[in-house]
């Protein structure tokens, strides 16, 4: 059984009387349907994973579950949409690494801070970065790839300026010792993939997702996973870890969060649903598909902010170590 006060110290902000708490969590759900707000746009990351999650969750409250897609400005947007609505418990927000650990690294401010102002529920699932090329490229592995770096230049493309992507290229040039590796933002995921495919960049870093098909049916290539152990989908490609970059070690999230102060009974609710939904053979079979994991067991409440912290204070050092800055 979840530990009530675990699970309530990973709800920031200040709660609301205990006898309002029940009255208000008796009454949930009660009326009309939870929205679920995926802060990027349709086809992407999130809006697959909010539409894996959104039926489960209805049928386990008994109400309808809409996912509803407020994007823009790389995901800050429809967060802080969020952020600013009543913690009533039908708005709910697939939150992501990308906007609350990433932007909060490189933007100089933000609308909402990234912890506080909300209520973070729990972790769903993590999606390796991967280093990619095409299937005709040159480069068989990284050390190929990282030796053409160190004398001439070598594009690799990511779906913005200080994106996961980004840092993690900028922290594989320098340790590498490739100063040539030259960064080519997008403005998403999607146009880098056609300049991959059309040979206008050598390389892409981006989350292993959207791209599984293409390494199975032999179009691109890895050569890297951000994951500490090997894709079990993908037992043939390398760690960076193991090809001598250990800091290149970090997954993109997704998580479930609301507006702070969200009721106590509420939070409690939907937080002790998440390792069931998790665990549903039709959601395990398509995270296995999209190699776009839970954690075993998933952190919960006060365990996944506490993630959140370590990340935004590892990846804000990054950050400044490279100057960049999302203005």
């Amino acid at each position: 059984m979840l530990n009530r006060r675990h699970l309530l110290a990973g709800a920031a902000g200040t709660l609301a009387a205990p006898g309002i708490l029940r009255a208000q969590g008796a009454a949930w759900p009660s009326r009309g349907s939870i929205r679920l707000v995926a802060q990027f746009p349709p086809g992407g990351l999130v809006d697959t994973i909010s539409r894996l999650m959104a039926p489960g969750l209805g049928q386990a409250l008994n109400q309808t579950v809409v996912v509803e897609n407020r994007a823009g400005a790389g995901g800050v947007i429809g967060t802080d949409f969020v952020a600013k609505q009543p913690a009533d418990g039908y708005t709910l927000l697939v939150s992501h690494a990308s906007v609350h650990v990433f932007s909060t690294a490189t933007m100089p401010t933000l609308p909402f801070d990234p912890v506080t102002d909300f209520t973070h529920l729990g972790m769903l699932v993590e999606a390796a970065n991967v280093l990619l090329v095409r299937a005709e490229s040159p480069f068989q592995t990284l050390a190929q790839y990282l030796e053409a770096a160190k004398t001439r230049p070598v594009r690799f493309g990511s779906s913005g300026i200080g994106s996961a992507p980004h840092l993690l290229g900028a922290m594989l040039s320098s340790e590498a010792g490739a100063p040539n590796l030259d960064h080519v933002p997008y403005r998403g995921s999607a146009p880098a993939m056609q300049d991959l495919m059309a040979n206008q960049i050598e390389s892409f870093i981006d989350p292993i997702t959207t791209n599984v098909q293409l390494l199975r049916d032999g179009v691109l290539r890895c050569l890297g996973v951000s994951t500490p152990q090997r894709l079990p989908a993908f037992p043939n490609i390398p760690t960076f870890a193991e090809q001598g970059f250990p800091r290149l070690t970090s997954a993109q999230w997704l998580g479930l969060s609301a507006p702070k102060n969200l009721p106590a009974p509420i939070a409690e609710r939907i937080t002790a649903l998440i390792p069931t939904l998790l665990a549903r053979p039709e959601l395990k079979a398509r995270f296995e598909d999209l190699q776009t994991l839970p954690r075993d067991p998933p952190p919960l409440g006060a365990a996944f902010v506490g993630i959140m912290r370590e990340q935004i204070a590892q990846w804000t050092a990054v950050a400044r170590q490279f100057n960049i800055t999302v203005s």
